[in-house]
């Protein structure tokens, strides 16, 4: 780090990055164990191309009874819940950042919004050039809705935190709905709504081709070009960016209450918070699933745009909550005890270049998929997907504890530290520093 040339400069509080002795390995090990999930879902939807295919196409790679379970597996126990876990550090760590910044006597306000400002271009650039599915520009808008909560009252934070995970989803959705009805009448509303659905379809054709080229321009334009084509939203971004903002809040109001900062003294809590949330989560995730499931099979007859699908839809994002919830408290108590916590702590480094993974992951996997690469995009069903994830991910659990030993940050996140301070972060660890050291939110 760069010296004041001012004896006065040198002696006044000042933002800086956290320090090693700062850091809480939990939240790291958490972290990276959220991105393996994370990585999990984004492979099996986006990256694999399954989302840009026909219903037949990915249900035909999905009809073998082992395909079926590992299907089963993830909508229960991954989708979402992941996502969950990663947007509640988020916001965690911008309480542990703003805390530390005032047990120094300075405003962490200004560093924050360039440091959001900076992670907006990384992740603009993420989209554009690697992958359309980069959730780093979202966290960066809502980063800046968060600050909004930094000065209210923990009751107002759990307030809103509480009526976005509950109250939106259903609130979005018959928004979607009616509002075209409403203003246009029933029959004009589904016309538009088919047109609608029929141009998302053809996008997405489209960049299924554009992807399977064997051309890395076209691929890289296709990819491009649906995120761009994606970038309003209109409601559909609203609810998405609410419910971010609502994990955000959650993960807020713990860091200020130190629940994961301090697990001996919320033990209790967290006993309950593991118990409570696998109940509900099960109940509201395992009772949609169940019930989507029989639609499927023709059991249940159910119109996809009625109330009733709306509603069991709605009911899903507090069982993800929920779940989530539960397997961070889980991790949490497993982290106390000393076999787990080696073995937990693994995780550690990689959670600490949770940025440099995240944007490795996209590379590595647009080689594998897309057409100019391996051309896998749109052949591999379920059970591939996730051995070549478990793969890639056990690969950058090594790469990151061999890089750490080295360095004190992972290249993106020593890219993001130096836009953000204005000046070039050192880079090497210090003779004197030892191993990898301990970590928590950035």
């Amino acid at each position: 780090m760069s010296q004041s040339g001012s004896p006065v400069a040198d002696d006044l509080p000042v933002a800086r990055p956290v320090d090693a002795s700062e850091r809480v390995v939990l939240l790291d090990a958490l972290r990276g164990f959220a991105l393996w999930g994370v990585f999990v879902s984004n492979s099996l939807m986006w990256l694999s191309g399954r989302a840009f295919m026909p219903r037949e196409a990915a249900s035909a790679l999905d009809a073998p009874l082992l395909e079926q379970v590992i299907g089963a597996i993830y909508q229960l126990f991954v989708t979402q819940k992941f996502i969950s876990i990663f947007s509640f550090l988020f916001g965690l760590g911008f309480a542990l950042q703003f805390t530390r910044a005032e047990s120094r006597g300075v405003s962490a306000a200004p560093l924050y919004r360039r440091r959001l400002l900076m992670l907006f271009g990384i992740g603009l650039a993420h989209a554009l050039l690697l992958w359309t599915g980069d959730i780093l520009h979202t966290y960066a808008m809502v980063g800046f809705l968060l600050m909004a909560f930094r000065a209210r009252s923990n009751r107002t934070v759990l307030f809103w935190a509480l009526g976005l995970v509950t109250v939106m989803p259903f609130l979005v959705p018959a928004a979607i709905r009616y509002t075209p009805i409403l203003l246009h009448g029933a029959e004009a509303a589904a016309e538009a709504a088919k047109a609608s659905q029929a141009r998302d379809m053809a996008l997405r054709a489209d960049t299924l081709v554009a992807l399977s080229s064997e051309s890395f321009w076209t691929a890289q334009v296709g990819n491009a070009r649906f995120f761009l084509e994606n970038l309003g939203g209109g409601f559909r971004r609203v609810l998405w960016m609410s419910l971010i903002l609502g994990r955000f809040l959650l993960g807020l109001l713990a860091g200020r209450l130190l629940v994961l900062q301090d697990v001996e003294r919320h033990r209790a809590l967290l006993r309950r918070i593991l118990g409570w949330g696998l109940s509900v989560g099960l109940v509201l995730n395992g009772g949609g699933l169940l019930l989507f499931r029989l639609r499927k099979a023709g059991v249940l007859e159910w119109d996809p745009k009625g109330p009733w699908m709306m509603i069991v839809n709605g009911f899903q994002e507090p069982g993800y909550i929920a779940m989530g919830a539960a397997y961070v408290a889980a991790f949490a108590l497993l982290f106390q005890r000393e076999r787990w916590s080696r073995w937990l702590g693994v995780l550690s480094p990689v959670g600490r270049m949770a940025l440099t993974n995240y944007l490795m992951q996209s590379a590595v996997s647009i080689w594998i998929y897309d057409g100019w690469g391996l051309g896998f995009i749109g052949k591999l069903p379920p059970s591939r997907i996730v051995v070549i994830c478990c793969v890639i991910f056990a690969a950058q659990v090594v790469l990151s504890r061999l890089w750490l030993a080295r360095f004190r940050f992972g290249p993106a996140e020593w890219l993001w530290r130096s836009l953000t301070y204005g000046r070039v972060q050192p880079m090497r660890r210090l003779a004197g520093d030892g191993g990898v050291p301990g970590v928590s939110a950035p």
